[in-house]
């Protein structure tokens, strides 16, 4: 696993509702610690004296509450519990709504080298923009080499060998009003353990694509940026690969296949490229269908059922018609 420091935390590039708003008020030879846990704790019984599984591991947040209490402890001068917090391998402390903790705590900080950070931002918001960027930080995560567009909300992992057409592919869809996530190699991250999130590995370079015969393309420079996103839930997974006579291929679709990717199963389909075929159209198609099946509708299913009720039906009418009048 990997892992992070606070210096870190403080420079991930969040924006609007993700942001987290930090800044280090103190303890600035402390930021190379290290956070080893993607939760947080609420030191409020350990203020009062109560250290049993005190989960120091863990980055320390105040809220008005504790930092009420902390300035009650200061101006009666018991410090005691402070100073044996601050005796723990904290990662960094952070205090929530602007406050400012007092003179003496910053000592105890400062003398044990704990960073102290400050946000503007309310204990319940913060709590979980940090949960969030912790969540992302620690999912596990793995690249695959293989372009990831979004198609009508969909999106839609395309691998294959190389040189089998996953970049011309993605190009004409793009051309088609869909949009790119990432050309080439696809960080994948498993968030809450069932959702995988694609996005580009370096996202300087996500956003270009490398055509045979053409060169490195900027995507976003040639159709705007209406026609890339930075990330997208992988919700169905396209192989290509060569046309392959002797191979039997699903023509029905009611054997549904599936890739395992980091513990979670992503809906596969495998469509063979030859001349003649438009693969654009058919994933364009494919992701429809995939959207249908999200909502209950499935094609596939439905056909099967229709076909075995007309033979059903059929039969009864054979074995009316032909049985004997037995009066």
């Amino acid at each position: 696993m990997r892992s992070y420091t606070v210096l870190d935390l403080l420079d991930l590039d969040l924006k609007e509702h993700n942001a987290l708003d930090l800044r280090c008020i103190g303890g600035r030879p402390g930021l190379a610690r290290t956070i080893s846990e993607q939760e947080i704790n609420r030191p409020g019984l350990s203020l009062s004296g109560y250290f049993e599984e005190f989960a120091n591991n863990r980055i320390q947040l105040f809220g008005m509450g504790e930092a009420s209490y902390l300035t009650k402890l200061e101006s009666e001068d018991q410090m005691e519990t402070v100073n044996k917090m601050f005796t723990y391998p904290i990662p960094c402390v952070i205090f929530t709504h602007g406050n400012q903790p007092g003179k003496r705590f910053m000592e105890c900080a400062e003398k044990s080298g704990c960073p102290v950070l400050q946000t503007h931002l309310p204990s319940g918001e913060f709590s979980m923009r940090l949960m969030r960027a912790l969540n992302d930080m620690f999912a596990p995560r793995k690249s695959i080499h293989g372009v990831l567009v979004e198609v009508y909300g969909i999106g839609v992992l395309l691998s294959g060998d190389s040189g089998v057409g996953k970049s011309e592919t993605a190009l004409e869809l793009i051309e088609r009003g869909h949009r790119l996530i990432s050309d080439d190699m696809v960080e994948i991250r498993c968030m809450n353990g069932n959702i995988l999130m694609g996005a580009g590995r370096n996202p300087v370079l996500a956003h270009h694509m490398e055509i045979r015969g053409l060169g490195i393309i900027n995507v976003s420079n040639l159709f705007g940026v209406g026609a890339i996103r930075d990330k997208k839930q992988i919700q169905l997974i396209v192989e290509l690969e060569e046309w392959d006579s002797s191979k039997n291929y699903d023509r029905i679709g009611t054997g549904e296949m599936s890739r395992e990717i980091l513990g979670v199963k992503v809906p596969l389909l495998q469509v063979p490229v030859k001349p003649g075929r438009n693969i654009p159209i058919i994933i364009e198609t494919a992701a429809m269908n995939e959207r249908l099946k999200k909502m209950g509708y499935h094609s596939a299913q439905e056909f099967n059922q229709n076909v075995l009720k007309w033979l059903e039906s059929e039969n009864a009418r054979n074995l009316y018609f032909n049985k004997k009048d037995t009066f």
